[in-house]
């Protein structure tokens, strides 16, 4: 039986089917709430129940945690609902215009930048153009009907070539493909654009990024338009890897800072290699930004990178650090076997 969603403050309402999310419903009659994993991995679309009941479905505990669900919080790529329901999130107008497309691409150039890293860049067809918002990121379809999903590592004004930064997993069955089997020319099918991970541009205050690993990818193409913007907003950049030979574009964020007065960059390694012979931060990337920032109030952070350095940050950054909670966006890289635990 079909239910109907209040979205507050909104006031907006939506029809829930007996076979989606409170989240797929949503975005099928075109309202955009936050989301990233969409299989209950990340807890970006967690929001807050204020009347009602439903099934919570399947999901990590570490994305929603028992005393969450008594405060009424639910992840709604997973909960449907039981009954009539008022729901409190936030929607997001920049993304409700933009179409989500399943479209061939061809892969145009693979570029080696580290061990476990390739830079693969992908070209559509000639008459398609792929319309999206910095930091959002796109599902490879698998023959198998299985997806992965990979952010877009550049702006939407340099489109040309779509990018994208892989890093291999052993086992993973898209990066397996890409560092072993993939060449030049090769097809493949995408869908997207997806997720709410992007700069909130109706907001004029300073901006963190922390990226840990390839979650330098997003974030280096939300900076890049960011400065394609012309913006005067403070930007601080935060790279955390496990040495140098992982700051596998570390030649691009000092050319920005080198050319752009409010730009700052602060690499950090979490280990170090003798060979290094590093000279700068150590230790974990969100431990840096604590160090540098005893009040975060006045400021949005955005941050992308494995579970446990997004949840860290979240936690520590509006517990601490007076981070206003819906100032902190994050897309976490959930590996896919993790996804699928929780699917």
């Amino acid at each position: 039986m079909p239910h109907q969603v209040t979205i507050q403050p909104s006031g907006h309402q939506f029809t829930v089917n007996d076979d989606e999310t409170i989240l797929e419903a949503a975005l099928r009659e075109g309202f955009s709430l936050p989301y990233g994993c969409r299989n209950g991995a990340c807890g970006a679309c967690k929001g807050k129940v204020l009347s009602g009941e439903l099934d919570y479905g399947k999901h990590s505990p570490n994305a929603l945690k028992d005393e969450e669900k008594a405060q009424g919080r639910a992840l709604f790529c997973r909960a449907r609902p039981l009954t009539d329901m008022v729901i409190e999130a936030k929607e997001i107008g920049a993304a409700k215009d933009i179409v989500v497309k399943t479209l061939p691409c061809r892969v145009e150039k693979l570029e080696k930048r580290a061990d476990d890293v390739m830079v693969v860049k992908i070209k559509l067809p000639a008459n398609e153009r792929l319309q999206f918002l910095a930091g959002q990121y796109v599902d490879f379809q698998l023959k198998d009907g299985k997806a992965r999903s990979y952010s877009l590592a550049i702006p939407p004004h340099d489109d040309a070539l779509l990018e994208f930064h892989i890093r291999h997993v052993p086992g993973g069955l898209f990066s397996d493909r890409v560092f072993s089997g993939m060449k030049e020319r090769d097809i493949l099918r995408l869908k997207g654009p997806l997720g709410s991970f992007f700069i909130r541009e109706d907001s004029d205050k300073p901006m963190i990024f922390i990226a840990g690993g390839t979650g330098f990818a997003p974030i280096k193409g939300m900076l890049e338009h960011a400065f394609a913007e012309h913006t005067d907003r403070e930007l601080v950049l935060y790279w955390g890897v496990r040495s140098l030979k992982d700051l596998y574009m570390a030649e691009l964020p000092q050319q920005w800072l080198a050319e752009r007065p409010n730009f700052s960059y602060i690499p950090v390694l979490s280990n170090p290699q003798p060979e290094d012979q590093w000279q700068g931060r150590t230790g974990f990337v969100h431990d840096a930004v604590l160090a540098d920032f005893d009040d975060l109030s006045g400021y949005q952070v955005y941050a992308c990178g494995a579970p446990v350095m997004v949840d860290s940050a979240r936690e520590a950054f509006v517990g601490s650090r007076g981070l206003d909670e819906e100032e902190f966006f994050a897309d976490s890289f959930v590996y896919a076997a993790d996804a699928e635990a929780a699917a």
